[in-house]
């Protein structure tokens, strides 16, 4: 995942710790996703690039998710409980 400068996460932390307040449940978190990408895309326009840009991203933040926040939290609960 490319790691954007601080300058960079500075336009956007506001923002999103706003929308983190907001968010409640899978659904909704699920619509703020979707909603992004199409508003980028009605930014940017729609071409076959933008859209994989969009997708990729989804599926980069994905991987990210994994390796820093759930994979941690996998390995902390098999030392808790033991492996399967």
């Amino acid at each position: 995942m490319p790691y954007i400068t601080q300058d960079r996460r500075d336009v956007f932390d506001s923002a999103l710790a706003q929308l983190a307040g907001k968010v409640q449940n899978e659904g909704e978190l699920n619509y703020c996703i979707y909603k992004l990408s199409r508003l980028i895309i009605l930014r940017i326009g729609e071409s076959y690039s933008n859209l994989s840009m969009c997708s990729s991203a989804m599926e980069h933040a994905k991987l990210e998710w994994y390796r820093k926040v759930l994979g941690p939290y996998e390995d902390e609960k098999i030392r808790e409980n033991g492996d399967i």
